[in-house]
This record gives C-alpha cells, structure tokens and sequence, in this order.
C-alpha cells in the first residue's frame, strides 16, 4: 500500500499488511479531524518506509499520555501517529491518505459511546462503547507480529 499528503512532499510505503484498523469516534478524534471518526490502519513503525521528511507535533490525548502525529510541513496534512501504548514502535497511519483508501476499511468501530448519532454503523463490524480486548479480534498472525515486535525491543504486552 502506498499513501501520500495532499502536496505529494511526504510519501510512504507500507511494506507489510496492517495489523488491524481502527475506526475511533472519540470526541478527541472527531476534534483533530474535524469528522465524525478517525480511521488509523496500525502498523509496524519499521514496515512504513517515508519519502521526505515530517514534522512531528506533539498533541495531547485522553489517556493523557498525549500523542505524537507525523504531518507534512508544507501542507500539514496528518499522515501517522505514534500513541503511548506501543510507542514509536507502532505507526497508526491515517487510512485516508492512502492512495486506496477502500482497501483499509476497519476491522472494528471504537469508542462509539460518543459517536455522533447520524452516523450508521455497519452491524457485520465490531463496535464498542469504549475499547476491546485485542486477543479477542485481532487474527493470530496480527497478534503474533505484535508480541514479535514488542518482544525484540524489550517492551511488556
């Protein structure tokens, strides 16, 4: 899969498959994208090859933790986040700046005690009011790839 900002300064590769993709209707979601959800396709932070840089800005987040989004310093477009749980080892890269973004559709809808109520979800995708347990939707070889991950860089699942 390969992506880009508007501008076409900041491109990517994914070199793998996603792991899982989220749909987050949390409030702090629907404020930083001005929509009513956030798609992130979550990946292996070494499985996104980068063409040209990005700036990295620092935006709080509801675990307070805060988060740090990638965008494009020309046009400012998001293009990935890394979130506390993982780290940088994990790139939660926005669906929509895929050149195919049809191809990404989630595997799970988030947070959606705060979606907005026009919204209709799709009842053959998992929806949760708030989070879920990843051992329960994730397919073996998505979960298998994460415990590799974290498991090489010393890091607790």
């Amino acid at each position: 899969m390969n992506g880009h900002c508007t501008c076409g300064g900041v491109s990517y590769r994914l070199t793998r498959s996603p792991l899982f993709t989220h749909a987050c209707h949390c409030t702090w979601c629907q404020r930083e994208t001005g929509a009513a959800f956030a798609l992130n396709a979550m990946i292996e932070t070494e499985a996104l090859e980068l063409t040209g840089a990005v700036e990295e800005v620092v935006t709080p987040s509801a675990s307070g933790k805060g988060q740090v989004i990638a965008r494009c310093p020309t046009c400012r477009v998001a293009l990935y986040s890394h979130y506390a749980g993982a780290g940088r080892l994990m790139a939660f890269v926005r669906v929509g700046t895929l050149e195919r973004p049809g191809d990404c559709p989630p595997d799970v809808h988030i947070f959606t005690e705060t979606k907005l109520p026009w919204l209709v979800l799709d009842p053959a995708i998992p929806s949760f009011p708030e989070f879920y347990q990843r051992s329960k939707l994730w397919p073996e070889e998505a979960l298998a790839r994460r415990a590799d991950l974290l498991a090489r860089h010393g890091v607790a699942s």
